[in-house]
């Protein structure tokens, strides 16, 4: 498989890897998808067509029972694809309306079923991790989609900059609670919980939402922006800057710094938490 043109801040492995706990799961910007068990064998891999992306594929994998969930949208067209995770066998496969994008899926629990939601232009929309069936969708995005949806409160958030922040209760019809647009993420994605939304933006920015009405609890601009997306953990907020910088925060309706751990490299990526720690990849 030839390798697409990639910008330089994309390259080639800009997507997440997610694991069952028993594999771990790949994705590559020319298509390639690979699955390897804990001791580094190849379990299978195969390629699901190099993608017409003027920037590169960012969109990370999920999983969602005995299926690999895959956001594949491009210039030539946009896809949810649910393959097996036994074997890599494409399960279902739908094309979806709207343009490009480089948000990951995000599974939720509405009611007593799951639902995969996507950003694009100029959708939020839910399918059925079991067939790919579109379930919702709702016009209320645009620009180039990089942020992927939050959720809480049983409310799904979708944000992008130029465009503005929707509070969306999930329903076949789905329904906007409200909007905002004073704090819009280019890059990172928001996090939620309960009564809390988290907006990161490019230019330094961090604004803290009430889920239920979109009031500012509050907001503070930091020195250097962030590509990477926001952590909540026992309590807290933890957000790497650009620069490397751990800005953790308390999780409270008045903004409050905790400490700023400094990393030593530069870093646009979203650390993981497990058993007590905290992994994260740097420059």
């Amino acid at each position: 498989v030839v390798a697409p043109k990639v910008t330089d801040d994309t390259g080639l492995a800009a997507s997440s890897v997610t694991t069952d706990g028993k594999h771990v799961y790949a994705i590559f910007g020319n298509g390639d998808i690979i699955c390897f068990d804990f001791k580094g064998t190849r379990i299978w891999a195969k390629n699901i067509g190099v993608p017409n992306n003027h920037y590169g594929h960012s969109s990370s994998l999920i999983l969602y029972s005995q299926r690999l969930i895959v956001q594949y949208d491009h210039n030539k067209a946009r896809n949810i694809i649910g393959l097996d995770t036994k074997d890599g066998e494409i399960r279902w496969n739908t094309t979806r309306p709207g343009k490009i994008s480089w948000s990951s899926p995000s599974l939720i629990k509405a009611g007593n079923s799951y639902q995969i939601i996507v950003n694009n232009e100029p959708f939020v929309a839910a399918y059925n991790p079991e067939n790919g069936k579109e379930l919702w969708k709702i016009e209320c995005l645009s620009g180039e989609i990089g942020p992927s949806p939050a959720f809480a409160n049983g409310i799904v958030f979708a944000v992008n900059e130029y465009a503005k922040l929707a509070a969306i209760k999930p329903g076949n019809p789905p329904k906007i609670l409200w909007e905002n647009n004073d704090f819009l993420s280019e890059v990172a994605s928001p996090v939620a919980m309960g009564d809390y939304l988290i907006v990161p933006t490019s230019s330094g920015e961090v604004a803290c939402y009430n889920t239920k009405d979109g009031s500012i609890f509050w907001q503070h601009e930091f020195d250097i922006g962030f590509y990477s997306s926001p952590i909540i953990a026992d309590g807290k907020i933890y957000l790497i800057n650009r620069d490397g910088v751990m800005h953790i925060m308390k999780l409270d309706k008045t903004f409050s710094l905790i400490s700023e751990p400094q990393l030593g490299e530069k870093t646009d990526c979203t650390p993981a938490f497990a058993k007590g720690r905290i992994y994260r990849s740097e420059e």
